[in-house]
């Protein structure tokens, strides 16, 4: 039973405990005290007795005498025959009174019991409205669009306190120009954009842009998931969207801001349910809100989403979406104006470098340096200062980006010496390779994701795109720790299980997606993993044959098996380094960068001489 069916019959309940009270009231009687006519009978012939007076009923000859003895005690005796009683006391001579016989209450008899009923009706008239209203049932409001309205003036965000996001506000400031001044673009013929999507990964700000941009318009803004339009009933997804465009008409111009557009708006004909699938009819409904035979002036469509490529080819059409922006990852700029925006409120220490933590946090989003901050200031607050020291988001940027330490688990010396070889091996190829790296920390702390330990790289320039050059050099750094252990106990473990899943996803997606191959060509032959389209993927078939599945297996393993072999050549060319940052390794359990580069000599080896054993 849900929380609305329980509620309804607490109340049952409640009113019926109070119509049974009100009987019982009505019903009640003084009960008798005991007193028997004899014992009063007695008390008269005694001279016990002061004053009597009679209380007759109203149909009855019944009644009640109440007694005043002569020692100030007083009696009640419940008599059958008032009239007689009354001779029998005044022939002992006593004083005697009797009472007005009580008139009926009109408002007990004939008010009291209308107003009860009236007060139930409207105690269930009230309740009943709540429950088809409020957040329990809402049974009535099925249809009724969950949108979230935010007047113009109420919000205060605006562009300006957006950071890092240069390229994409410069895109947007002409939404906030239509929306101020539309006469000026239809003057010369321009037509407002119906739609704008806001593509890339999570944490990348899309949200806050769309609230900057109603902010800056001073508009109203209607915020909504995509999921508050799909119920288990049919139709309502589609009356939902009915009824938001319907409320906007009347706040126009204004935003219609759909977060996570990807759970309603998927390519259609994936799904089991074919043409009458709930999901595919609210999709309908909002294409003919967009662009159909309704037109409507003045509202703008936003949504954003992580998942572009899944969303139905109709709704991605001009006419739609008009704009498509993509939010990227910060660059090293952008990190450090966003970094600044997020520590306002935080006291930072003298020793904190915002551009040097957005230099070494490459490929961060917003959400991820904010929460870096935002760990780096527990921390502070975990050692009772009252400031955020450089040291304190150097924890957060471990406990972030790998995880936190766990130095209180228990390693035997003989898996602290594995581990140690093990990282040592990532470390050398991380120094040595040109494209990778530097090292910024190596540890053999266990973390809270399982791993044994560690080694950090620092990335110092943010990459657009990756060459062939430097994914063979990931490859060959992620097989160092599975070589290392090889070349110093004659085993292997399982902790590079990890390392070689990523190593070989690497090397196929080469191979199949960016035509890095010699032997298979520039064909692409990528299955896209990432779609989970089961309608589509029934009757999906492979886009290449066996035989040239057997040649990309082959082709995979050739490029593991080279890359394994050059990296290993590396180790053992400095294999003296490898025994000394293990060796430091057991005795500090974590080095540094500055620590690492002093294992090796005066002398580097340059890159062209490594050109028999790099790619």
């Amino acid at each position: 039973m849900n929380k609305s069916g329980k509620s309804i019959y607490l109340y049952f309940v409640v009113i019926i405990c109070l119509l049974l009270f009100t009987v019982w009231v009505g019903t009640l009687r003084v009960p008798n005290s005991g007193y028997t006519r004899g014992e009063f009978e007695r008390q008269m012939e005694n001279n016990e007795v002061a004053v009597v007076t009679i209380c007759p009923n109203k149909d009855t000859s019944a009644g009640s005498l109440e007694v005043i003895l002569k020692n100030g005690e007083e009696r009640v005796l419940y008599v059958t025959d008032v009239t007689q009683m009354e001779s029998v006391v005044r022939a002992h001579g006593i004083d005697c009174s009797v009472e007005s016989v009580p008139e009926e209450s009109w408002f007990l008899n004939s008010v009291l019991p209308i107003l009860i009923v009236v007060v139930v009706c409207v105690f269930f008239f009230v309740m009943m409205n709540s429950q088809n209203s409020g957040g329990g049932g809402k049974m009535m409001n099925f249809g009724k669009s969950r949108a979230r309205l935010t007047m113009g003036g109420e919000n205060k965000i605006t562009l300006g306190e957006v950071a890092g996001l240069k390229e994409e506000k410069e895109e947007l400031q002409e939404i906030v120009e239509f929306l101020k001044e539309p006469g000026k673009f239809t003057k010369v013929g321009a037509r407002i954009p119906k739609g704008v999507l806001l593509e890339g990964a999570p944490g990348t700000g899309k949200t806050l842009l769309a609230k900057a941009i109603a902010g800056e318009a001073n508009v109203p803004f209607f915020s909504i998931s995509g999921s508050d339009f799909v119920e288990m009933f049919v139709g309502v997804g589609a009356s939902r969207v009915r009824d938001m465009f319907a409320e906007a008409k009347r706040h126009a111009p204004c935003i219609i801001f759909i977060d996570e557009i990807d759970a309603v708006a998927r390519r259609r004909g994936t799904g089991m349910g074919g043409g009458h699938d709930e999901r595919e009819q609210t999709l309908n409904q909002l294409l003919v809100e967009m662009d159909g035979f309704g037109v409507n002036e003045g509202i703008i469509v936003m949504a954003a989403t992580n998942r572009v490529d899944i969303l139905d080819p109709a709704i991605l059409r001009p006419g739609r979406f008009d704009r498509k922006i993509t939010v990227a990852s910060p660059d090293v700029r952008g990190r450090e104006d966003i970094l600044k925006v997020h520590a306002k409120n935080k006291p930072l220490g003298d020793d904190v470098d915002l551009q040097q933590i957005a230099q070494t946090t490459a490929g961060f989003t917003g959400a991820d340096l904010e929460n870096l901050l935002n760990e780096a200031a527990i921390n502070a607050a975990m050692d009772k200062r009252a400031f955020v020291r450089q040291e304190d988001i150097k924890r957060a940027f471990i406990k972030v980006g790998i995880g936190a330490e766990k130095k209180s688990r228990i390693i035997s010396e003989k898996e602290k010496k594995i581990t140690a070889y093990h990282e040592a091996g990532h470390a050398i190829l991380f120094h040595v390779l040109p494209d990778v790296g530097p090292v910024y920390t190596v540890s053999i702390i266990p973390t809270g994701l399982g791993a044994a330990g560690y080694t950090m790289p620092l990335p110092e320039k943010d990459e657009m795109f990756l060459t062939k050059g430097k994914m063979i050099e990931d490859i060959m750094v992620s097989l160092g720790g599975r070589i290392a252990e090889e070349i110093i106990f004659d085993d292997i473990t399982t902790g590079a299980s990890s390392d070689i899943k990523k190593a070989t996803k690497v090397a196929r997606r080469m191979v199949t997606r960016y035509g890095m191959s010699d032997n298979i060509g520039v064909i692409n032959y990528d299955d896209d993993d990432d779609e989970v389209f089961i309608g589509r993927d029934l009757a999906h078939a492979k886009n290449h044959s066996e035989l040239v599945s057997g040649e990309i297996d082959r082709e995979v393993k050739t490029i593991i098996d080279d890359c394994y072999r050059k990296a290993k050549d590396i180790i053992m060319e400095h294999e003296d380094v490898l025994h000394k940052c293990a060796k430091l390794l057991l005795e500090k359990e974590k080095i540094n960068r500055a620590e690492f580069e002093s294992l090796f000599d005066t002398y580097y080896p340059q890159p062209e001489e490594l050109s028999g054993l790099l790619p």
